[in-house]
């Protein structure tokens, strides 16, 4: 695989990366740089109307797109039957993680399904294939590919629909655009891996039950605002 294609696809994702997190930094000055990896792959832009944006817009947009009553960003809350379901997820998630080499943590503390924690992933994985590449190690590249090809058709790919769709009935425009932008450049990742991913059936969903110990439900702001105990 050419070796800019795939620098592009790792550029691509770490984008998200940085997108989909509370923004301490002002991502949307590299708004340019994403539209230049887009057109390295021929993606048509659905963000071709973004332009950067004040960090507190960027900031004030998030919360109202990702806070309490906004889209939920956690894979295992979309459709589990219960929660020793999501813990199997969970583990399944983590368990590509450490295949490659991948801890959580450091200075942002998220689960790891988290559609950001995610996309770091596969940010590294493009990364490796590239390393690879660059030193002529076609063992190591198809590891590479193998574990994207999974990783997409398991779990970011499949759930990325449902996810999009959250936005459109909860998001910001900004988060709107540039999520339907991720789901066609996953799109093209398919085709580019040569697979097929089977999408979550959004109308066949109902929430994960949630755990409490992973969740704001013992929170008296949720009592208040959300009489019910879930998520508005």
């Amino acid at each position: 695989m050419d070796l800019e294609v795939t620098v592009s696809r790792a550029q691509i994702y770490g984008f998200y990366a940085e997108a989909f997190l509370y923004p301490r930094e002002n991502w949307s000055q590299e708004l340019d740089y994403l539209k230049a990896h887009l057109a390295t792959l021929g993606i048509p832009q659905v963000i071709a109307s973004l332009e950067p944006y004040e960090l507190e817009t960027l900031q004030r947009a998030f919360c109202q797109t990702f806070g309490l009553s906004g889209s939920l960003c956690y894979e295992t809350e979309y459709g589990l039957p219960h929660e020793f379901r999501m813990s199997q997820e969970l583990a399944d998630i983590a368990g590509f993680y450490r295949a490659f080499g991948v801890r959580c943590g450091g200075a942002v503390q998220e689960r790891p399904d988290h559609i950001a924690v995610e996309c770091e992933f596969m940010h590294l994985l493009c990364l490796k294939e590239a390393w690879a590449a660059q030193q002529k190690r076609p063992d190591q590249m198809e590891i590479c590919q193998d574990g994207e090809r999974k990783f997409l058709g398991d779990h970011l790919g499949k759930w990325l629909p449902v996810f999009v769709r959250s936005l459109e009935l909860h998001g910001d425009t900004l988060f709107v655009q540039l999520a339907r932008q991720f789901q066609a450049f996953l799109a093209w990742e398919a085709q580019h891996l040569g697979i097929q991913v089977q999408p979550l059936e959004a109308s066949k969903l109902a929430s994960t039950p949630i755990v409490e110990d992973w969740s704001c439900a013992g929170c008296s702001a949720v009592s208040e605002m959300c009489p019910s105990g879930g998520v508005a």
